[in-house]
């Protein structure tokens, strides 16, 4: 893009309602702004992070899913990658874990390295319930078939952890142990009240223990044998 052009470019302002095409060029322009989304045809420019409120439970949510990650073939995870929901929607979310289009993925990524459709699983760390991943978002991630969506409000220090059947998100609650198990990646095993009170070792030893189950060990092998078969 020539200086002129970009000269030329609207600037990307807080509240705009857009397409995704226009949003795309003004976001490109917009070199000053590390963090942008559309939802619902509104732009998002997201504030200076906090660590303790943001910065902190974001990489222990990596973490997280890291663990899962390298242990499972056939699953992509992203860190604040861009994805084209639908002609109104292109949110960056905090975390996400996708499956490969080879495995049965339902998202791919595009040859200019975005990723186009919904990945299966999104986490967002939002500051309370007022926040927008709540509301607009919430709404099209389900309407997307995302099909598993967490919310962690870090004001409230609550953890919500929705799941798609038939056209809604319903909300999945930890056990009797205080786990909550993923409904589309076994053996992708959350201990709450671990993660909400910064109890590393126990966080890491309940993923660690879903990891090692017959469930988490069959997906593997579908996995593999998914990824042959392509």
């Amino acid at each position: 893009m020539s200086s002129q052009a970009a000269i030329n470019i609207p600037p990307l302002v807080n509240g705009d309602r857009l397409s995704r095409a226009e949003f795309e060029v003004r976001y490109q322009a917009a070199l000053e702004i590390r963090k942008a989304e559309l939802v619902e045809g509104t732009v998002y420019v997201a504030s200076p992070v906090r660590a303790k409120q943001h910065g902190r439970p974001h990489a222990a949510i990596l973490a997280w899913l890291g663990a899962y990650w390298l242990a499972t073939p056939g699953v992509d995870l992203q860190d604040n990658a861009t994805v084209r929901l639908d002609a109104e929607n292109e949110p960056q979310p905090d975390a996400l874990l996708r499956l490969e289009p080879a495995v049965g993925g339902q998202s791919v990524i595009a040859a200019d390295d975005y990723i186009e459709g919904a990945p299966e699983l999104i986490v967002e760390v939002a500051a309370s319930s007022a926040a927008y991943d709540l509301n607009d978002k919430l709404r099209a991630y389900c309407r997307n078939r995302v099909r598993e969506y967490i919310v962690w409000q870090t004001y409230d220090n609550e953890l919500l952890w929705f799941v798609w059947r038939e056209g809604q998100y319903d909300r999945l609650y930890p056990d009797t142990a205080g786990v909550i198990r993923s409904q589309g990646f076994p053996g992708l095993w959350l201990a709450v009240d671990a993660l909400l009170q910064d109890e590393r070792s126990r966080l890491l030893a309940v993923v660690q223990a879903g990891l090692q189950t017959a469930e988490h060990q069959a997906f593997v092998q579908r996995l593999r044998s998914s990824d042959r078969m392509i």
